[in-house]
Formats: structure tokens, C-alpha cells, sequence
């Protein structure tokens, strides 16, 4: 019988639950080499053929090792060893244990990302099984005016419905371009993305249970479980100044792109916070407290998203207190039409397209160079769906000779900062990084 994945006939909670997170195996190293990609690759085979037996009946022993989240290769029908579940096979995994991959530059071309390329960033395990029907978000807090709790029916139905598309990217985007190096998933560039989320204002709900004067932060609590398995451990527990949480465009949200969030993305509840680190959009969304300070969560002390308060020479020991907390993404563009290492005939305009973001702000201009940044030329740069959404720009080459070329792309936002063309100033965990982005270009 030949299996796809649309004939596999199974809810996202019976996946989970088929996909035991009751594992032993450590986490993977980062893939650095043809070696360890080879001997990562027939693990996750190893593990796929576990999977498949778990899915179909078949008795097993390698079932419970394939890590929560992951579909083996004959269910998925592709020629990877192993798939994330709703994900596209073109997804680059950086980690098995938590899941974690990035999306391919070119699979970034959508104005509006399909749900099937966002980017899995996960800090634990995502719970073995999701009872939407009985799922309950809580809010509390020594600021809060009351403690009260909504089901999902009761969010949809009390709260005005908003959509945004909203620009999520993480901290680390970027990372493996560090030196020295700093540890983590080695992110090159496609930890972003920018769907259209459904959902309510967190504003509104924050606003419902009462806000007292002395509010300083929120902080957020999902149903993922920390690596270890410790119950009493937190895999991740971050939040943000309470006048950032009550923006417009933050929300407490259901959908993406008029579907489900998917399994990996915080099905069925998740924040999105637009602007900020994604880590400050919590998935799987329980919990949320009004504090009266500053968030002590877990991935809320140094060194975790956090850079050095003032510049560092590049290997420098940073001490806690030296650090401080990222808030706003900086401005950044990617180039994702066309893949880099195409082959383009000479008398052709070479177009060439992508997005750009500024964190809290907008994008004023882009400007693309095919000379090593010797010169630029402005391309043509769409306004914004809504406040936090990237901006879509292209623009088209006429290439003076033959031989092997690189566009690069650099966006400025609404205060005047432009991107750097080489590393932005070192940081002990290689946070924000916003580099220009470059294609390569043999021109024939």
C-alpha cells in the first residue's frame, strides 16, 4: 500500500499522542560536518522506521525514540529521513531534542508565509496531547485586579475576533555567522516569518481581568514540558513590559492563515507578539501573570536574550549585570527570489525580490548592490499590511559583463539606521545579527 501524508487519518493531539516525548535520548549536537550529518541522518531513519511502526500498529521497540513532533520518512513520502509534522520536507532541521529548524531563504518568497514553511523554534517538548475542548488559559498575578480563566469557546465568543500578519523572528537569527562562535541552533537566516495570525487583542483580555496601577511586565506559561522531563522546570517562561503587551496588534491567538496553528507553531493557543524576539510569543499558551516586576521566568536571566549593555570586544566574558534584555528586532531584509547559486544569461534584467522588518518600526527604504555594495540602487518598496508586518520590495539588475556576481540587499528604517554590510558588534550568544543579506549570481 503506498502511504502519503494526506491518507495518514490523524488528528494533530493523536500524532502528539502516537509521537511519545518519553525518551532518553540526549539532545542532538549541532550538524557541523559531513560526518556527523551522516551519522544524524541514520538516526533520524533509525528513528523514522520507529515512528512508522508506531502510526501503523506494528510492534516496535524504536517507537518511543522518535522525539515528539517528527514523522518518518514512509508516512511523509519524501527523501528525508525524518519530517516535521505540518511541515514542508524543505525545512533544515538544527536539533531534534527540542525540534528546531529554519526555512530555506527561497521558500521565504510568499507575501504571506504558508504555514507549512514557518520555522520551528521550540526551547522544550510541546505537549503529548491537546484537548482544545477543555483547554484553559489563566490569568493571574500579584498586578492583576482578579484571577480568571477562559476557555478557547469563551475567548472567540466574549472578544472582538482581530487578524494581523505579524513578522515573528528569532533572537538568534543569524547565529552560525558569529565569530567566535557562539553556542545554540546555528540559524543562518530563516528563523523569521510572517503569516497572518487570528486571535484576540491580548490588550482586551488584560483589560478584562483588570490591570492595577503598579503593572511593570507580563510573563507567559505553555503546557511544553522542559527537556529533562523535570515537571517542576519551566522549558521557557518569557513576557514583556506591560505598555508593549497592551499594543494594538499583540495577540492571544488561535489561527494562522484562516487554519489551525500548526502542532509545532503552539496549537491550539499561542501569543504573538510583533516587534520582539518570537521567545516573547509564547506557545501553547496556559498562563499568563500580571507582574509587578520584571519577569523572572525561565530564559528571562543572563546570558538567555540578552546582549551586553555596551559593546564587547569580540570572545569577551560578559558579566549578568552587564547584560540587557533585547526588546525590538533591528531592521533587516532577505532576499528570497531568486535561490542563491543561480545561473542567469546576461542579456536578461536580472530580477531579484524579497522582504524587509524593523522591529517596532518601519521600513523606509531598501537598496540592492551587485558590486560588492560600491554602489546601490533603490528598489521599489510596498507599505506594510499592518503596524509589525515585513515589507515586501524587488527590483531588477542589468548585469555589464559575464563571471560570478553577488546581490546584496539593505534595508533602512524610519529613524535612519541602516543594516550593516558586514557582523554587527559580537555578543556571547549571537543575537541580532543583521548582517545584509547576499546571493550568489554566475551570470552567462
Amino acid at each position: 500500500m503506498k502511504l502519503t501524508r494526506r491518507k495518514v487519518a490523524v488528528s494533530p493531539a493523536q500524532v502528539q499522542s502516537a509521537l511519545s516525548n518519553d525518551s532518553n535520548i540526549g539532545t542532538s549536537p549541532i550538524v557541523s560536518s559531513s560526518h556527523e550529518r551522516r551519522v544524524l541522518s541514520r538516526r533520524r531513519f533509525l528513528l523514522g522506521l520507529g515512528t512508522f511502526g508506531a502510526l501503523t500498529g506494528a510492534q516496535t521497540l524504536l517507537a518511543p525514540l522518535l522525539p515528539s513532533g517528527m514523522i518518518s520518512s514512509a508516512l511523509a513520502q519524501t527523501n528525508s529521513p525524518a519530517t516535521i509534522i505540518g511541515k514542508s520536507a524543505g525545512l533544515v532541521v538544527l536539533n531534534d531534542r527540542p525540534i528546531n529548524a529554519e526555512t530555506p531563504a527561497h521558500m521565504l518568497d510568499d507575501n504571506i508565509t504558508k504555514a507549512e514553511n514557518m520555522f520551528v523554534r521550540n526551547n522544550g517538548i510541546p505537549p503529548a496531547s491537546i484537548d482544545v475542548a477543555n483547554w484553559v488559559l489563566t490569568i493571574e498575578g500579584e498586578s492583576a485586579k482578579e484571577s480568571k480563566q477562559y476557555t478557547l469557546a469563551e475567548l472567540k465568543q466574549k472578544f472582538t475576533h482581530h487578524s494581523y500578519q505579524i513578522t515573528l523572528e528569532c533572537g538568534g537569527n543569524g547565529r552560525a555567522e558569529f565569530s567566535p562562535g557562539a553556542k545554540g541552533n546555528q540559524w543562518t537566516t530563516g528563523a523569521v516569518a510572517c503569516p497572518k495570525w487570528t486571535g484576540v487583542r491580548l490588550a482586551d483580555v488584560l483589560k478584562d481581568v483588570g490591570i492595577k496601577d503598579d503593572a511593570v511586565y507580563i510573563g507567559y506559561y505553555g503546557k511544553d514540558t522542559h527537556i529533562s522531563g523535570d515537571p517542576t522546570k519551566n522549558a521557557i517562561s518569557r513576557g514583556v513590559p506591560i505598555a508593549k503587551a497592551l499594543e494594538d496588534e499583540n495577540l492571544i491567538a488561535w489561527a494562522m492563515n484562516d487554519a489551525d496553528i500548526p502542532v509545532m507553531n503552539g496549537h491550539p493557543l499561542r501569543l504573538v507578539i510583533g516587534g520582539w524576539p518570537a521567545s516573547t510569543s509564547g506557545k501553547w499558551l496556559e498562563r499568563i501573570v500580571i507582574r509587578d516586576r520584571v519577569h523572572d521566568g525561565a530564559k528571562m536571566a543572563a546570558p538567555a536574550y540578552r546582549v551586553p549593555c555596551e559593546p564587547v570586544a569580540p570572545g569577551s566574558e560578559v558579566a549578568a549585570e552587564d547584560m540587557c534584555i533585547i526588546h525590538a528586532m533591528p531592521i533587516k531584509s532577505l532576499i528570497t527570489y531568486p535561490k542563491s547559486g543561480e545561473s542567469h544569461k546576461k542579456e536578461n534584467q536580472f530580477v531579484v525580490r524579497g522582504h524587509a522588518w524593523a522591529g517596532d518600526k518601519v521600513v523606509s527604504d531598501v537598496h540592492i548592490s551587485a558590486d560588492f555594495g560600491q554602489t546601490w540602487q533603490s528598489a521599489s518598496l510596498e507599505k506594510p499590511a499592518n503596524r509589525n508586518a515585513w515589507q515586501h520590495w524587488h527590483s531588477q539588475i542589468q548585469f555589464p559583463t559575464k563571471g560570478y556576481f553577488e546581490v546584496w540587499a539593505k534595508a533602512t528604517d524610519s529613524d535612519g539606521v541602516s543594516q550593516p554590510m558586514i557582523l554587527p558588534g559580537w555578543n556571547p550568544k549571537g543575537y541580532l545579527n543583521n548582517a545584509c543579506h547576499r546571493v550568489a549570481v554566475q551570470v552567462v
